[in-house]
């Protein structure tokens, strides 16, 4: 009876195993990537850069090299609009009416609108319906969303000391070229002054030590990272470069809080908008000011997450590359860039 008993639960043992292999089987084919049908086509892509953004002239980089980005052709020249896969029109030179590419497109060849100004300095607009396949901007819901600049967390790195805040001998500073009276920035500034000092820098301010923006601002406890504008998601160099990567606290004037904490910790800034105004943030500050531990707070985030700074325009050309790669399959116009954009 017990050799029977034993026989019978081997079989059962055996079908059970063999049950398991084929559900393991299917597991490992859904978990598998989906682009597997993408591979067996071409990836090289020649991406056509049809106006060099501000007339830049920089070196146009290896997307390889730089970003791990294989089978990326970045070229200038206009010869190449036939065979390019993607031409990448950036919009300021739109705005000043420089001509679109006037032969017939080629088929499935995607044209990618580029724009890195708030709505305020967009102009344009209009007109541009059905023109595009794909978005580029600092805008979440772009199709190639890339920001001014981002947290990346320390992987594989150990617990790293925070910042701090002992060699910092300047209080708030403020780097300013483009100095405008109607601006709400340079209105709140002037009410900020009247009861706290800020150390002005730029254009028609005090030089930058060593021409450096980094250097300048790695000696100060606070930053006015004061946008020109405020709109959704505009939140630029002036955070992530000025304020962040010098090791200052920032004091943000721009989108509302929720829209910088979608970016960055709750307690790695100071907004304009959580105080009655600036008398009292200026109190604050100081309060600040007088409490290392409460001011260190601040910095934190400085343990676990490194700054990232979006590199113009390199990184955009290698990033739009990756996006027509990655889009191959896909195929379709833009219909709502000015009211996407602008709301």
């Amino acid at each position: 009876m017990s050799y029977w008993w034993g026989f019978a639960l081997a079989v059962w043992y055996a079908v059970v195993l063999f049950v398991l292999s084929l559900t393991n089987f299917h597991l490992s084919r859904l978990d598998a990537p989906t682009d597997g049908g993408l591979r067996a086509e071409k990836s090289n892509v020649t991406l056509l850069i049809w106006w060099r953004p501000f007339g830049n002239r920089d070196p146009l980089p290896d997307c390889a090299v730089r970003y791990g980005i294989q089978d990326c052709t970045l070229t200038t020249n206009r010869s190449a609009y036939t065979r390019a896969d993607a031409v990448i029109i950036h919009h300021r030179e739109l705005m000043r009416k420089w001509s679109l590419p006037g032969a017939p497109r080629p088929p499935r060849q995607k044209w990618i609108w580029m724009n890195f100004e708030s709505p305020s300095h967009s102009g344009s607009l209009i007109g541009l319906d059905g023109v595009f396949n794909l978005t580029m901007s600092y805008r979440r819901g772009s199709d190639v969303f890339l920001p001014y600049g981002y947290l990346q967390p320390r992987r594989g790195e150990r617990e790293t000391p925070q910042v701090s805040a002992w060699h910092r001998r300047g209080f708030v500073a403020w780097i300013v070229s483009n100095w405008n009276e109607q601006h709400e920035r340079v209105r709140f500034y002037r009410n900020l002054r009247r009861y706290v000092h800020v150390d002005v820098f730029g254009r028609d301010a005090r030089d930058l030590i060593s021409n450096s923006v980094v250097r300048t601002v790695s000696r100060y406890k606070f930053y006015l990272a004061f946008e020109n504008s405020l709109h959704t998601d505009y939140i630029t160099e002036k955070l992530w470069r000025n304020a962040l990567l010098s090791g200052a606290v920032p004091v943000v004037l721009g989108p509302p809080r929720k829209n910088y904490e979608l970016f960055l910790p709750a307690d790695a800034f100071i907004h304009v908008q959580d105080f009655s105004g600036p008398r009292a943030l200026a109190a604050y500050l100081k309060h600040l000011d007088r409490n290392h531990a409460l001011y260190q707070r601040y910095l934190n985030w400085t343990r676990h997450y490194s700054v990232h700074v979006t590199s113009f325009w390199a990184e955009h050309y290698c990033m739009a590359c990756r996006a027509v790669q990655a889009s191959r399959r896909q195929y379709k116009s833009v219909s709502d860039i000015a009211l996407w954009f602008q709301s």
